[in-house]
């Protein structure tokens, strides 16, 4: 199955108040983001880039704001509270700048982070977990009917792109701990289609980046061991990222961007 073809991305710079959410060396998480931003640059994306907001101090992990398939943005109900004057601004440039339609989750009890989201091209699947519940995996399902949506139980405190994320068209990416392995056996048990799987070792390491034909993984000195494998086993181009500063507070290398693929011609709703 060809891959999606992305022409724009949205990221939103790391504001200072970062700080408040743990131990951070703040001047390398900035240093990391930006080489993040140029590598989404060098993939060919035109990059928007949002002010930092020190109101919000993970403002700039975006991909919890919003899911964005099929020229359509389903704006999220991030579950925590903390979170939730996010997704305002997320709205405002996915509306000017991009000119996308958009759905809200009418649902006020629905829960849903854009990290518990993995669209495989095929199908979604959505992580329940302490942030996305079942009325926030149902509306997933609702804004895109074309594609089946399989909720699918997350038990730890992760969200489930952090144990599973795409490395290619059908290739899922996986590392061999019993949580990812047991999420795995539910995906393979409730998808309507067949899989490749890599699995690596270290468990930050199952968070990937695939855009436009590229893998984006995590640095040697973060993933030694499963580095190895991926040069072993990968054969199409990759690039690599240091993001260990950026990843003691998100999902990993999906979480600082929204993807998008912007076409002349948008589905009407």
């Amino acid at each position: 199955m060809a891959s999606t073809k992305y022409t724009h991305a949205i990221v939103c710079r790391i504001p200072l108040s970062l700080r408040t959410r743990g131990e951070i060396d703040l001047e390398e998480a900035k240093r990391q983001h930006e080489a993040y931003v140029n590598l989404l640059r060098e993939q060919g994306l035109d990059v928007i880039e949002l002010p930092p907001d020190e109101n919000l101090p993970e403002c700039a992990f975006v991909e919890d704001t919003a899911i964005i398939c099929n020229g359509i943005a389903l704006i999220t109900r991030p579950g925590d509270p903390r979170r939730a004057q996010e997704v305002g601004s997320i709205r405002a440039v996915i509306k000017k700048e991009l000119d996308l339609p958009i759905v809200e989750i009418a649902d006020e009890n629905a829960k849903l982070d854009g990290g518990d989201v993995l669209f495989t091209g095929r199908e979604f699947f959505v992580g329940l977990s302490q942030w996305t519940n079942e009325a926030g995996a149902k509306a997933v399902a609702a804004a895109f009917p074309e594609y089946p949506c399989v909720p699918i139980k997350v038990t730890e405190h992760h969200h489930l792109k952090y144990y599973i994320s795409m490395g290619a068209p059908d290739l899922l990416v996986v590392c061999n701990t019993k949580e990812s392995q047991e999420i795995l056996k539910r995906i393979e048990r409730e998808a309507s289609f067949t899989y490749q799987t890599l699995t690596l070792s270290e468990e930050k390491a199952a968070n990937v980046l695939f855009i436009n034909g590229t893998l984006i993984h995590r640095s040697i000195e973060e993933i030694p061991v499963s580095h190895q494998i991926l040069s072993e086993k990968i054969d199409i181009p990759r690039q690599v990222l240091n993001i260990s500063e950026l990843g003691k507070f998100s999902t990993g290398l999906t979480s600082c961007s929204l993807l998008v693929r912007r076409t002349k011609y948008i589905r009407n709703l």
